[in-house]
């Protein structure tokens, strides 16, 4: 497989932001090429369907506002009992519309005006929208909740321009905002799919409360949990990250990568608990050096044992560690392990690995010409390990690296 608002306004904001006017800019740009186009691909015929025309669904409006507040835009004839209808926005979209929709729209009549919008083709409309929405809900915690409940039954794109807009708001970091994404990620009403999104949209968090931090994992140990359980290991590696950034303590995410890289029945969900230690490659204590020992040696997938090597190498055990990585040498059957085991030692100890990489070369004879290239390298003076591997004539030599490094 191949993972911190003032109340609402019910008046229209009064401009674009600073943050949609290279978006507007280019798409103006854009609408004269395509108005040129258009001028062009008219001159066989005198008719368009008025449903893939935007100048024939909606022409130019007369200067000024609507009757109702909203964007000015022909709104057809109003029975004097009937309350107005909203405007009209084409699904084939010139970007005079995304100026009339940017004017006069909120986040109470947004689902409404962006519907025929999402349909659009352009990824640029759905991008735009994405923005508008994140704009609207701001740091409003009943906002973002809002618009939670529209993914809830959102139809196509328009699910995942809700959930990005949530993701990416201010309003994200409020508690009830994450808490409510949590439960509907665990939602198993809710498709396995739309779940996984979910969860995904919790990885901008600044943190992880240890509560949450439990249910994530036990869900990720779900044998049932498939993809949703998956985005919800990735959240809690991603959110690691993020905290190790910070030089805040990561340790109870570490306990929690771990526990999912040992305990989850499903072998992908498995590795990226093993796996995803390495993008922020922490200094392991004692305690996480001997669980990555336990994986190196009884994890099945050979994938998973490549990944614990790559993490033990950063143990602060060193002299454990090498000794551990001769050890599984002598019994690994895979090559591409073998060659983690003996590289990563190199990592693990420096020039002081030599003698134990020279036993490996000496069990394996595939690895000889490789250790006399470390053996030269070290010689010439380079002690760094990145400068050393980058001048190994082959870092690859067994094709292994491109599987998922």
């Amino acid at each position: 497989m191949t993972p911190d608002s003032p109340p609402p306004s019910a008046s229209p904001p009064s401009g674009s932001s600073s943050r949609r006017g290279p978006l507007l800019v280019a798409g103006l740009g854009l609408a004269a090429l395509l108005a040129g186009v258009a001028l062009i691909s008219r001159g066989g015929s005198q008719e368009q369907p008025s449903e893939t025309s935007p100048t024939a669904a909606n022409p130019k409006p007369k200067q000024g506002a609507s009757p109702q507040g909203g964007p000015s835009g022909r709104v057809g004839p109003v029975a004097p009992a009937e309350p107005a209808k909203a405007p009209r926005f084409s699904s084939t979209v010139c970007w005079k519309e995304l100026e009339r929709f940017n004017e006069g729209v909120t986040i109470h009549n947004f689902r409404e005006w962006a519907e025929p919008l999402l349909t659009s083709r352009d990824g640029l409309v759905r991008d735009f929208l994405k923005e508008r929405l994140q704009e609207l809900i701001g740091n409003n915690p009943a906002h973002a909740l809002e618009v939670l409940e529209w993914s809830r039954d959102a139809q196509g794109k328009s699910f995942g321009v809700f959930l990005t807009a949530v993701r990416d708001s201010e309003a994200v970091h409020q508690p009830q905002v994450a808490s409510r994404l949590l439960d509907m990620g665990l939602d198993n009403s809710l498709p396995a799919a739309r779940r996984a999104g979910v969860l995904s949209a919790l990885d901008t968090q600044k943190r992880l409360a240890p509560a949450a931090l439990d249910k994530l994992t036990t869900f990720a140990n779900d044998p049932v949990a498939g993809e949703a359980g998956w985005a919800a290991a990735r959240t809690i590696a991603r959110v690691m990250k993020r905290e190790f950034k910070q030089n805040a303590s990561i340790s109870p995410y570490m306990d929690k990568l771990l526990t999912i890289g040992a305990q989850s029945p499903d072998e992908e969900i498995r590795y990226l608990g093993q796996m995803m230690p390495m993008h922020a490659a922490p200094l392991l204590s004692a305690e996480e050096t001997e669980r990555f020992a336990q994986i190196l040696v009884g994890e099945g997938n050979e994938d998973g044992r490549d990944a614990a090597a790559h993490n033990l190498s950063l143990s602060t055990d060193k002299g454990r560690v090498l000794d551990l990585f001769a050890k599984t040498f002598e019994t690994e059957q895979s090559l591409c392990v073998k060659w983690a085991l003996f590289r990563f030692s190199a990592r693990t100890a420096g020039k002081r690995a030599l003698p134990v990489m020279a036993n490996m070369a000496a069990r394996d004879p595939r690895f000889q010409s490789i250790y006399a290239d470390f053996e030269r390298i070290y010689a010439s003076g380079t002690l760094d390990f990145v400068r050393l591997y980058n001048s190994l004539p082959n870092q690859d030599p067994f094709n292994c690296l491109d599987r998922h490094e």
